[in-house]
Formats: C-alpha cells, sequence, structure tokens
C-alpha cells in the first residue's frame, strides 16, 4: 500500500480516486471546491479543502511523506504549474502532474514533475488504433515505438503451431502469452496449435504488427 496525495477532485482526478483506493492505496484528495470534496468522501480515505497554491497549507500536510503526488487540476494550468513547483520544493519524492494540451508538459517538466500524463491525447490514440484494427483487442503502448498487443487470430493460422508461424524471424514480433477461454497464460510453448477462441499477447512495434496482421 502507498500513502498518494492526489491534488484536484474534478472527473479526472475522482476517477484516479476510486481506481487507487481499488487498489488498496491510502489517498488524500484535496479541492478548493467544497462539492468536489464532498463527492468525493466516498472514493478516498480522507479530503480537504485546500488551496494547493498556498505553500504553507502544503507544507502543513507533510508533501514528503506521501509516496507519490498527483496534480490533476483541470482548466487552471497556472495552478497545475505552481502546485508543482511547490511540491517538489517541500520534497515531494514523485510528482505526477496531467497536461490538458499540447505544449503543456515541457513546462509541467520544467517546474518539478517526475512524469506528464496527457489522458485525452492518450486516450485519442488509443482508441484510433484499436477501434481501426480488425484483429487488435487492446495494447500497452511501452515507448514511442514499442507495445503490448493482443490481437485474434488470423483464420489462415487456425490448426498451425507457434512454430510453424515463426513470427519472430519473420516479423521480429515475440508472442509472450495466450488466452485462451478468458484465461492468460504466459508459458508459450513452440508446439501450440492455435485455435479461434485464443488470442495473442505480441511484444513489438505496431508498423511490423501492421504487417504481420495485415492492417
Amino acid at each position: 500500500m502507498k500513502s498518494i496525495l492526489l491534488i484536484g477532485l474534478g472527473r479526472f482526478g475522482r476517477n484516479i480516486a476510486i481506481r487507487l483506493t481499488q487498489l488498496g492505496h491510502d489517498v488524500l484528495g484535496i479541492d478548493h471546491d467544497e462539492d468536489r470534496v464532498n463527492n468525493a468522501l466516498e472514493c478516498v480515505t480522507d479530503a480537504q479543502i485546500g488551496d494547493s497554491t498556498n505553500e504553507a497549507y502544503l507544507r502543513s500536510l507533510g508533501v514528503n511523506n506521501f509516496d507519490v503526488c498527483f496534480v490533476t487540476i483541470s482548466n487552471d494550468f497556472q495552478s497545475s504549474l505552481e502546485t508543482t513547483y511547490l511540491l517538489k520544493e517541500l520534497g515531494a519524492k514523485f510528482v505526477v502532474a496531467r497536461a490538458e494540451r499540447d505544449g503543456q508538459e515541457r513546462f509541467l517538466l520544467r517546474n518539478g514533475a517526475d512524469k506528464v500524463v496527457y489522458p485525452e491525447k492518450q486516450v485519442a490514440k488509443w482508441a484510433a488504433i484499436r477501434y481501426s484494427s480488425d484483429h487488435l483487442l487492446e495494447y500497452i503502448e511501452l515507448d514511442d515505438t514499442h507495445s503490448i498487443y493482443e490481437v485474434s487470430i488470423p483464420d489462415e493460422w487456425l490448426g498451425k503451431t507457434i512454430v510453424q508461424l515463426d513470427i519472430r524471424r519473420k516479423y521480429e514480433l515475440t508472442i509472450i502469452g495466450i488466452r485462451e477461454n478468458e484465461v492468460m497464460s504466459f508459458i508459450v510453448k513452440p508446439d501450440t496449435v492455435l485455435a479461434k477462441d485464443m488470442s495473442l499477447l505480441v511484444l513489438g512495434e505496431y508498423k511490423k504488427l501492421k504487417k504481420c496482421f495485415k492492417f
């Protein structure tokens, strides 16, 4: 369990709070808006009304005692910048800040953010790739070029084994898991025969996956 400080309880912040709490973390939520704080009470361990741009207030929270500090302030980039800066000045261990527009990331990083998330852009990219591809079921981006993809089995692959396909040599893709009847296995045997009710977990570059699966 980690100790989390979450500043900004709008829709994005509240959804992060819900997930963090479900994962068993201790979450203190902060917002200047009383209604947002009241609406988030059931999603966090504790919540306070407060101004995160006030150095004295942030100092009173003991931000250096939290494992992670999230800055998810919406529609007020100046406050996000000030809050991010103050958190690092007060000794915050790790600060994750939200960007809402292109260009904001570099300013947040310069002001002390350890990591910047851009939810709208990231979801848009995920949706574009996911729903424009026939065989692609899910994917997790690892860096600018490499991702893990879950793909359905093409009809022409049915009845063939992993070793027969030889996609590592042909396409530089690595099969790291197989899902069958909703059960995922990460023990991939070369003689596994592919069936209709299976999907593959594949590691590699999207352009090579496109070529392999003919997206």
